[in-house]
């Protein structure tokens, strides 16, 4: 379910995007689709939310729907232009039940969503009010929450220390009670859960304390910061682990 106060969230993310401007918001949100068949779907579906700055069609300039074509994996993809601006009007969650994951609930057999920086919280946020929608979550140097949470989880020792109180907290103390879960459940989790980051990333304090908690083989590191070359590396050496869509993968 929401937070029941998601307004700390938009004062949090403003703080940490340095004042990030919002675009227009839209309903339907606009999206781009990349599927893998003119003919039928693919068993996967791959959503992609931007971080801060980035607009529609990002994943597409860079490289990444490419790339994830040419690994043959059987999956459709689409972008969302899911701006700061649907965060702070509070109809980021409306808009991804309604124009992403409504049309598209049955069609697959798998459901992930890829977020970059500030698409790593909607991602999660997603995952957290939607969680039976969801198979898996590809976290590009994500942002996990405020310095009270993270403090707070590092103090206790770490995630598998750490026991999130039994009253339902803020919007992040709710996101990292969900992480305790998924890390609790090891590879049996759902959503799966794969973290990537590069080691001079300046949020990662945050990312070291899930990486703690996650299965080693879903965490992936490079030289490099807050920045696409890096998250360029970090998505072909994914690529080359065939996450989505293994039935199709080739033996």
């Amino acid at each position: 379910m929401m937070s029941p106060r998601p307004g700390l969230l938009v004062l949090a993310l403003s703080v940490w995007l340095g004042g990030c401007v919002s675009g227009k918001v839209e309903s339907p949100i606009p999206t781009a689709t990349y599927p893998e068949s003119e003919s039928e779907s693919a068993r996967a579906l791959v959503i992609m939310l931007p971080g801060a700055g980035d607009r529609v069609g990002v994943y597409d300039e860079k490289g990444f729907v490419g790339a994830l074509r040419d690994t043959g994996m059987d999956v459709d993809m689409l972008e969302v232009d899911a701006h700061f601006g649907y965060y702070k009007s509070r109809t980021l969650l409306e808009r991804m039940d309604q124009d992403v994951l409504g049309p598209n609930r049955g069609k697959y057999d798998e459901i992930w969503i890829v977020g970059i920086s500030m698409g790593g919280i909607g991602a999660l946020l997603t995952a957290w009010t939607y969680p039976e929608d969801i198979d898996g979550l590809v976290l590009i140097a994500p942002y996990l929450g405020r310095r009270k949470i993270l403090s707070e989880v590092s103090d206790a020792g770490g995630l598998a220390k750490w026991e999130p109180s039994a009253e339902k907290g803020e919007w992040d103390h709710e996101i990292w009670r969900m992480l305790k879960q998924i890390s609790q459940a090891g590879d049996e989790a759902k959503p799966e859960v794969w973290l990537m980051y590069g080691v001079d990333d300046f949020g990662v304090r945050a990312h070291e304390l899930l990486a703690a908690g996650l299965p080693t083989d879903r965490v992936e590191t490079t030289t490099g910061g807050h920045a696409w070359d890096t998250w360029t590396r970090l998505w072909a050496t994914l690529l080359g682990e065939r996450p989505f869509a293994r039935e199709s993968a080739p033996s």
